[in-house]
């Protein structure tokens, strides 16, 4: 038994207050690390004690094991819990962790040095009978070598990091002529990722489901599994909806799976929590994957499916006590959808977004469990992965927790930064996800670009934050003028005062006028001069940044939030909009930059800039990579042209809206 009372949880977000939560139920003194970007972040607060280790970047602050193990030795915690990215699958540091004499609640570092290793991981698993993907995973790792594999290997084929995971250092190649550069590219992405460039190839099996099993061993021989979760939805390689079980799953499979899944942990002699992920095909046929040593993103809806809490059964397993059930003991009930909220612009091809969290107000009730990592006044920073929260609906059927993740979607607020919310709604409202039939190839199929641009803001949306912006004006108004009649409010000496807004959206305006019916009862006749369109509107109660109205008699709920006079968020039945009231802010709309300016995207480290002055250009060419948030993005021109002045240098950070490059926009005429 290893006896420890405290434990210091190595990550942040939304990871970190699960860990803490469970391990203060137990009893635990909990610690938490935080960055100079984090210092007010909620998992800060939650714990018991705080250590502060570094600034923001990730590779002066979470990703340094010598200031983590510090922070153990001032705080006095004895053991330490990775939690999921970061530090979770180092090897090195899960090996220093015990060598300082601390407890690390996670498998052995030999189980996460060939588990976190593709090519090796694959050649054990070839050894103790795993089912694997036909490829190539040999230590030679010449680019000539590489090439000459993969064209050994039917088409198309995926190049991949052999270390890390994540979808980074990946490239599907559908053509050999493609097959070099995808090398180059995968190689530089991983190296930049991991530190390593090793990679492996691998036939690409195409459109299969990615399904993953739980795994849970202990120190005394005892390993199980705990049921499979379908991860096939995703993009860019990474999860965007997981549910348990799968939709397809029969018992056999089930029985096949698991038992592969048991011989694959059996054959690094693994403890605690892991998750060994599979392809399988249209034919029932499986192929490993690769296996995560450490606690999953989705651990939730295998929660949900099995009444277990997986972090404290890796507690209890880190202190030396067996399993207390079998695998006989296990049954599976219900379902359970778990979709993870992105802070990124699905218009704007999924670009991860920064900025205030001005208000965060997560759903509640039957069914629904959200794992949050942050906090109304908080700052999304540019430093780490974008997920700030997971959504999870549970219940008896699938249908029935389909619907009921639905509408915590749709009750839950993010205001401040984009999200994904929108786009998550719409991919468990498709057909095919309902009728559990939804791929690895399933957005890229369902989704065109016109489907993620921009919805524009219906007329009901308009009137509706205009009549809650005006309340908000009146109570301030009436507030300083104490001994004015609520019946006079809205009201001159001559007649009712005609109130006017205008709201912009996507080329499409909304010239508001608002005039009062009845002001003692907040009702109130809208229209709108240019759709020829109007309603009544009666507020029925406004409070805590929650409303409730009637337009045209019919119920809508809002939830609302004004950052400034003539600026407020409205989010309306879960349709959520940014009003800004042009004729409040002296009518001035933000032009768009030209084509010829070159502006970042985002917060991040621009690794390369591979055009100079002089430069001639064409729209879609490469100009610039970025790097934010763990991935790479290519920066491309939108015209054609002559590059004319390079303000970007490679190695720095730049902000978001950073003039990088001006391009001369050719002349056609």
């Amino acid at each position: 038994m290893n006896n420890f009372n405290s434990i210091l949880i190595a990550n942040r977000g939304e990871i970190a207050c699960r860990v803490i939560r469970t391990a203060k139920k137990l009893g635990y003194r909990t610690v938490a690390v935080y960055s100079d970007a984090d210092a007010g972040a909620p998992h800060v607060k939650l714990a018991d004690d705080a250590v502060r280790i570094g600034s923001g970047p990730v590779g002066e602050s979470y990703l340094v094991p010598e200031l983590i193990l510090q922070a153990a030795a001032s705080s006095g915690a004895e053991s330490i819990h990775p939690g999921y990215g970061f530090l979770s699958e180092n090897a090195a540091f899960a090996e220093a962790v015990e060598s300082a004499g601390l407890v690390f609640i996670g498998p052995t570092r030999e189980a996460i040095d060939v588990m976190g290793n593709k090519a090796e991981s694959k050649r054990r698993m070839i050894e103790a009978g795993v089912p694997c993907v036909p490829g190539y995973e040999g230590h030679d790792q010449s680019d000539k070598t590489l090439i000459a594999e993969g064209l050994k290997i039917d088409l198309p084929l995926m190049v991949k990091a052999a270390a890390g995971g994540g979808g980074r250092g990946m490239r599907l190649v559908h053509d050999q002529a493609d097959l070099a550069n995808a090398i180059k590219l995968a190689r530089a992405e991983a190296e930049g990722a991991f530190g390593s460039g090793e990679l492996i190839l691998e036939k690409a099996i195409i459109e299969p489901r990615h399904v993953e099993i739980q795994v849970f061993a202990d120190t005394f021989g005892n390993t199980v599994h705990l049921g499979e979760r379908d991860c096939s939805v995703q993009r860019r390689h990474q999860k965007v909806i997981e549910e348990a079980p799968c939709p397809i799953m029969t018992p056999e499979l089930r029985e096949k799976m698991g038992q592969s899944a048991i011989d694959a942990a059996k054959s690094v002699s693994y403890r605690g929590a892991g998750t060994v992920e599979f392809l399988l095909d249209d034919s029932g046929f499986f192929y490993f994957l690769e296996m995560n040593t450490r606690l999953q993103v989705e651990h939730p809806v295998t929660e949900l499916i099995t009444g277990l809490d997986l972090v404290a059964l890796q507690i209890s397993v880190a202190q030396g006590e067996p399993l207390d059930f079998s695998q006989a003991d296990l049954d599976l009930e219900g379902h359970a959808i778990e979709v993870r909220l992105y802070t990124e612009d699905p218009s704007q091809d999924f670009l991860p977004a920064s900025g205030p969290v001005d208000l965060w107000a997560p759903a509640s009730g039957v069914g629904v469990r959200i794992d949050d990592g942050i906090s109304t006044g908080q700052a999304i920073s540019p430093f780490y992965d974008p997920m700030v929260a997971k959504v999870i609906g549970y219940g008896p059927t699938r249908e029935a927790a389909r619907l009921r993740l639905i509408g915590a979607l749709k009750e839950t607020v993010l205001f401040g930064t984009p999200s994904n919310k929108d786009f998550l709604i719409q991919c468990l409202e498709k057909q095919s996800f309902i009728d559990g039939a939804a791929t690895t190839a399933f957005i890229g199929e369902e989704f065109s670009a016109a489907d993620l641009d921009v919805a524009p803001v219906s007329f009901s949306d308009s009137a509706v934050a205009a009549t809650l912006e005006l309340c908000l004006e009146n109570k301030a108004h009436f507030q300083r003028s104490l001994l004015v009649s609520c019946e006079l409010k809205n009201w001159t000496i001559a007649s009712a005062m005609v109130s006017r807004k205008q709201y912009q959206f996507v080329g499409i305006t909304h010239d508001l006028s608002i005039s009062p019916i009845n002001s003692s009862a907040d009702t109130y006749h809208v229209a709108d001069t240019a759709a020829e369109q109007s309603a009544v509107i009666q507020v029925i109660s406004m409070q805590d940044n929650k409303a409730v109205v009637l337009f045209d008699g019919v119920k809508l709920v809002a939830q609302f939030m004004q950052r400034q006079r003539g600026q407020m968020y409205c989010s309306i039945q879960g349709r959520g909009a940014f009003f800004k009231d042009l004729i409040i802010l002296d009518g001035v709309v933000d032009d768009a930059e030209g084509g010829g300016r070159v502006i970042a995207p985002m917060h991040g480290l621009l690794l390369e800039v591979m055009v100079s002055a002089g430069d001639d250009v064409v729209k879609g060419q490469t100009l610039a990579v970025l790097e934010a948030m763990k991935m790479h993005y290519e920066i491309l021109a939108e015209v054609d042209g002559t590059v004319e002045e390079v303000s970007a240098v490679a190695g720095s950070q730049v902000a978001v809206d950073d003039v990088l490059i001006e391009i001369k926009e050719k002349d056609d005429s």
